[in-house]
């Protein structure tokens, strides 16, 4: 079975191979890697690993944190398909789709910036309504939703009085980003954390202004 791990290490020479032999240790390939942010002396990655049949998430944890400055952020179970993807791949599939542009947007911006589901949500005479939604987004409507309009990407309070119970209950983490006009927004869900890096907000953003701009 395939795992998503975000994993924090030492900016520094040596330390992805280090890790690359730990998780080998314990019969887990690593099958891609992206490098979701840098800091000052540390690095914030999310590879995708192959756990050897019949072992237990919990090894890769044991074996990355046994490492000296490498700390898991999460560990989730990986069904994307492992290609690269990226933002310009999707804005290009976006402007060239027929129809249903929304949709490939929702279903792209889940793959490509990892997180459990996107939603395009917007805000009518009758209140906020969800406008699309992406494979495995979830039919429990928000009610009044306080922060839009939106004027840039943020993260948004998964804790707050406007989230709903379900949401809350899968420990959601929230981020959105305005989707050119003020009635509509980008709004994505990771179920079970992390949190939402700088990084990915500030790709979050990139990703939404563009495909406005195509949208129209």
């Amino acid at each position: 079975m395939s795992y998503l791990l975000r994993v924090q290490l030492p900016d520094r020479p040596g330390s992805l191979g280090s890790l690359a032999v730990a998780l080998g240790s314990v019969g887990a390939d690593i099958l891609s890697l992206d490098v979701v942010e840098r800091g000052d002396g540390y690095a914030v990655d999310d590879l995708v690993v192959e756990l050897a049949h019949g072992s237990l998430p919990d090894t890769l944890l044991t074996a990355a944190e046994a490492l000296d400055g490498v700390r898991v952020d999460s560990i989730r179970p990986y069904t994307g398909l492992l290609d690269t993807h990226r933002e310009l791949e999707l804005i290009d599939q976006v402007a060239t789709a027929r129809d249903d542009r929304m949709q490939v947007l929702v279903d792209g911006a889940a793959r490509v910036l990892r997180v459990s589901w996107a939603i395009v949500a917007g805000i009518g005479p009758h209140g906020t309504f969800r406008v699309v939604g992406s494979v495995g987004a979830p039919e429990t409507h928000a009610g009044d939703v306080p922060w839009m309009p939106l004027e840039k990407p943020t993260i948004l309070d998964g804790s707050a009085d406007w989230v709903p119970d379900v949401w809350k209950d899968m420990d959601t983490t929230l981020a959105a980003a305005p989707l050119g006009v003020s009635d509509r927004a980008l709004l994505l869900g990771r179920s079970g954390g992390p949190e939402f890096r700088p990084s990915e907000i500030a790709r979050l953003g990139y990703l939404a202004g563009i495909v406005a701009t195509v949208l129209g």
